[in-house]
């Protein structure tokens, strides 16, 4: 009953850990990531709630990420805590076998398993996908934020800008061109406008406004020559302009079970589904699937820390070395898995090989110790 209530402490203590370690990481790669997404509401205009909603739905999708190099954390502080502590030695001098602790790790590794996959493939696509989809719905609610003086700018399809100085709202200097048809109405024949140039002394901007004054609308007609209409003050409505934002959902932002389809089914709508995207579901299919195998090797190898040995190849640092350097294997091979079809079922079946044979290893290493106390 002891043993069974100090298990469930160790247990607890270990996914405790894990968790605040993946919290943490996660929060600071979020945060380095979301000073990119400032470029939404700087460059395309969109409203600041949107810009936090947007960050807060890539949480998912960072979090991951991190997960092996978490999990690998937690265990390398628990197993070297206890045994700088001397708890694990009171256990061994009490009758309990040290397997029965590498059961328990190995058991947290399968509920890190568990809690892998469904982030991984369920939860991380998903709100990948919202956080797309929150960029189609909304669109940019103002154009001043995306004015910046002596740049050109075209952060709108078809349409590019530039003004010379920006005191507040006001600009000067300005110079407009679009090939986006989105000015074809300044025109006396909109049907034969190529596209529509703009020059003006000054102006003003007020949320999706322009107010220009004293300049040129010069008009490229096809077959014709220019048309060129001079103005003191003209208004423009820009509520037409679309964002050069990506708003199509990537290959990470689509949905495990869709992309499973692409092999079940001969007819998809799907664009990840043509032979030409095929390398590419396989590799994103194994990231999601495959790679939370290999967590627990991950909690075997760490257990070499249980082994009495005064060996070079047992030491800590060499130990976390193993489990460094399996991360980066999973993380370079799983790239290679849709080149063909014996790496990716090579890649498939290491984790269960891998853990079938360490588990072998410890349990031999264990038992040698066992006869000579």
């Amino acid at each position: 009953m002891l043993q069974n209530k100090i298990y469930q402490n160790f247990f607890n203590e270990i996914i405790k850990t894990f968790l605040m370690i993946l919290f943490g990481l996660s929060l600071i790669a979020l945060t380095v990531r979301s000073v990119s997404f400032l470029d939404l509401v700087v460059e395309n205009g969109y409203p600041i709630i949107t810009y936090f909603k947007y960050s807060s739905l890539n949480f998912f999708g960072v979090t991951p990420k991190f997960i092996p190099l978490s999990f690998l954390i937690s265990l390398i502080i628990f197993i070297i805590k206890h045994n700088q502590d001397g708890e694990f030695v009171i256990l061994w001098t009490s009758g309990v076998k040290k397997i029965k602790l590498v059961n328990l790790i190995f058991s947290s590794s399968i509920v890190v398993l568990i809690f892998y996959l469904i982030l991984s493939a369920i939860v991380a696509p998903f709100t990948l996908n919202k956080s797309r989809q929150l960029l189609t719905q909304d669109n940019f609610n103002a154009f001043l934020p995306t004015i910046r003086s002596q740049q050109f700018t075209d952060s709108f399809k078809g349409f590019t800008f530039f003004v010379s100085n920006k005191i507040g709202n006001e600009i000067q200097n300005i110079f407009l061109h679009d090939k986006g048809s989105n000015l074809q109405s300044l025109s006396s024949n909109a049907s034969k406008t190529k596209d529509t140039t703009i020059i003006a002394e000054y102006g003003a901007v007020e949320k999706k406004n322009l107010f220009l004054f004293n300049g040129h609308i010069i008009s490229n007609k096809s077959n014709t020559d220019n048309e060129i209409i001079k103005f003191d003050q003209l208004n423009i409505n820009l509520e037409n302009l679309t964002t050069n934002t990506i708003k199509q959902p990537k290959i990470q932002e689509t949905s495990t079970l869709k992309l499973l389809n692409c092999f079940s089914s001969k007819k998809n709508d799907n664009k990840f589904c043509n032979s030409s995207f095929k390398r590419e579901v396989i590799t994103t299919i194994s990231r999601r699937i495959v790679i939370p195998f290999y967590i627990p090797i991950l909690s075997l190898i760490c257990a070499f820390l249980l082994i009495r040995s005064e060996s070079f190849y047992l030491n800590k640092s060499i130990i976390f070395f193993y489990s460094f350097s399996l991360l980066l294997f999973s993380e370079l091979a799983v790239r290679y898995t849709g080149l063909n079809d014996l790496i990716m079922k090579t890649f498939i079946f290491i984790p269960i090989l891998l853990s079938f044979i360490l588990y072998i290893f410890l349990n031999y290493k264990f038992s040698k110790e066992s006869k000579k106390i």
